[in-house]
């Protein structure tokens, strides 16, 4: 690719295009990679098609002013994002460790942005420029708009709006916001006046006009001082995010208020294809090519993002705050095409990767009702069990999927994001579940039960364990039919809100049953914007105000996480207080239904019946 396809990067790049000052400057945390699978890549060439000149600084020195003054001074405006991940996600692992590297970062090395990468840019960058208006967006920036419980610094943080001090916030996806912010700084308009728009947040000392037609929500002071009122607040905050009948929410913040204007009306398919037909390069800008190029793009390069937005609503997922729970999806034309010109890359094997989104067999919103009056405030659309008004059907995907295996040069179709099982499992019509173990699977089928026991699942806003077998048993009752040796990996998650030692037992004796050691497990990771994560700081489910048991000690966490590795050697020692810390010393033993071997020169079995 040729440095000219690319938005400017230098001063001579602007010069090759004749421009003497740019319109916006957009700073990413992450590495320039033109591909719609980053969020930087969309809001630039989305301005671009409107006709803005708009330039990128990718992971900026943040030490000095320097590397932010380098475009010189934009016209408009300054955009800052963290990049695809919340920077302090990309940086610590669940137990708060430094992880040794950065898949979205030039060769895969980390330490090319700082922690809490948006207020540490916002502040360099009005350094730079005092007077040009600084607008912030992508997930960091959605996520933490309200005040929030920070898992890494242990406490509630005001928004980011009052910490970054910049002067207007994007959340969601930000294709609409961007391009109406633009034109009305483009028409002269102060930033401080642009309060309309909505999918934005702002700070003000006057609410007055306000006051009809919002909901205001406890403080900061008051989230931050009790838990119960931090709760109250998110329950609010999460039943409010809807396009059609959400309210403005207001909190204040010291002499301030924070201003969240409803969610943005989602793309419609016409739109949504506009998007991803902008001239995205599809890779990495060349000058990363000497330090091995960025390897986020190997996981999305010959993947096709098919839809957007997740009725699923599981508690520990942050969807529901940044994209939505309405479906948003691609037309069947606008995916083909983009498969037909995926196969003249030179380093195309055959193989689509990935037909999907968050939820890869959602295609359309959940039922009619939700087209015209928004999700239900208090109910899902899958939990407990399925909604009676959902549509079910998978016909307009396995459609497409047919069509993409035809196309000259296509070899093989994969799906390895999200299937949503307790939705496939309930659709009549079995010939997408045949048409998926036959075709679209490369020997695994990842889904993710996360949990099998009520209560954890129940905080989790997952279907029962009994949901999930019944899907593993039709799995492996067609894959035996169609003479396939295919296997589920599920996904499972410790240390959720809810379980306990006796709940990850639980878990752990499902697995010695159906035979399955999990290679991962991921620890429930406390990430702003959740419900989970609100259980998690205040013990409390903000939807039923009922108390939670939420495992905090380093020590127990890593019980329940070797627990579902039981099988693993290292793990003996926790797994051994585990059991008898619980009081499951029958679990060790010489027995068909024990977990682990008793020590050395110890009896368990006698143990237990002289305990009893």
């Amino acid at each position: 690719m040729a440095i000219n396809d690319f938005l400017p990067t230098t001063k001579e790049d602007m010069q090759r295009r004749g421009w003497e000052q740019l319109d916006f400057l957009y700073i990413s945390g992450d590495a320039y990679v033109d591909h719609p699978s980053f969020g930087h890549a969309i809001i630039t060439r989305v301005l671009e098609s409107k006709g803005y000149k708009i330039g990128i600084i990718a992971q900026p020195n943040w030490r000095n002013t320097d590397d932010f003054m380098k475009l010189g001074k934009p016209r408009l405006a300054i955009l800052i994002s963290s990049g695809n991940l919340d920077s302090m996600v990309n940086h610590y692992t669940a137990s708060k460790k430094p992880r040794s590297d950065d898949a979205y970062s030039p060769g895969g090395k980390a330490g090319y942005r700082p922690d809490r990468a948006v207020i540490v840019y916002c502040n360099r960058a009005r350094e730079a420029y005092k007077d040009v208006p600084i607008i912030i967006g992508g997930i960091e920036a959605s996520l933490r708009r309200f005040a929030h419980y920070d898992y890494w610094d242990n406490k509630v943080r005001r928004s980011i709006l009052a910490d970054s001090r910049a002067d207007l916030l994007i959340y969601g996806m930000g294709e609409k916001q961007i391009v109406e912010v633009a034109n009305a700084l483009n028409e002269g308009k102060s930033v401080n006046e642009i309060t309309w728009i909505a999918g934005t947040a702002y700070l003000t000392d006057n609410i007055e006009d306000l006051k009809s037609k919002s909901m205001l929500v406890p403080s900061y002071e008051e989230v931050r001082d009790s838990k119960k009122r931090y709760a109250e607040a998110c329950k609010i905050q999460y039943e409010e995010q809807d396009p059609i009948r959400g309210k403005i929410i207001i909190q204040p913040h010291g002499d301030k208020y924070l201003v969240q204007n409803p969610p943005m009306m989602p793309l419609n398919r016409n739109e949504l294809d506009t998007v991803y037909s902008l001239p995205y390069q599809r890779t990495y800008h060349p000058i990363y090519e000497e330090q091995g190029g960025v390897p986020a793009i190997k996981e999305v390069q010959f993947s096709i993002t098919s839809s957007r937005g997740c009725y699923g609503s599981c508690t520990f997922c942050a969807l529901t705050f940044h994209q939505g729970r309405t479906v948003q999806s691609r037309s069947k034309a606008s995916i083909i095409n983009e498969a037909r010109n995926m196969t003249w890359h030179p380093d195309f094997k055959g193989y689509i990767h990935d037909v999907g989104g968050p939820t890869a067999n959602f295609r359309n919103e959940a039922c009619e009702k939700q087209i015209k009056h928004g999700a239900c405030k208090t109910r899902q659309c899958l939990y407990p069990h399925p909604c009676k008004n959902l549509n079910i059907s998978h016909k307009e995907y396995l459609d497409l999927l047919k069509e993409l295996r035809d196309i000259e040069g296509v070899k093989k179709v994969f799906i390895r994001s999200g299937i949503r099982y307790d939705y496939l499992i309930n659709d009549r019509n079995e010939e997408f579940f045949w048409e998926l173990c036959q075709h679209h699977i490369s020997g695994q089928l990842k889904v993710a039960p996360e949990h099998v026991s009520s209560e954890v699942l129940k905080r989790m806003g997952k279907p029962s364990k009994q949901v999930y077998q019944k899907f593993a048993d039709k799995f492996y009752e067609i894959n035996r039919k169609i003479g396939k040796k295919q296997y589920l990996v599920p996904y499972l998650m410790s240390s959720h809100p809810g379980s306990s030692l006796k709940e990850a037992i639980e878990l752990a004796e499902y697995l010695r049953d159906i035979k399955y050691s999990p290679e991962q497990v991921q620890d429930f990771y406390p990430t702003p914007g959740t419900l989970a994560t609100c259980m998690f700081y205040t013990g409390l489910d903000p939807r039923t105000m009922e108390k939670v048991y939420v495992p905090r000690s380093p020590k127990e966490k890593a019980m329940q996480r070797a627990l579902l590795q039981y099988r693993k050697p290292e793990n003996y020692e926790l797994v051994y207080e585990a059991l008898v810390k619980a009081g499951r010393r029958d679990l060790i033993g010489f027995g068909p239904k024990c977990l682990i071997r008793p020590k050395k020169g110890r009896n368990e079995n006698a143990l237990t019946r002289r305990k009893r």
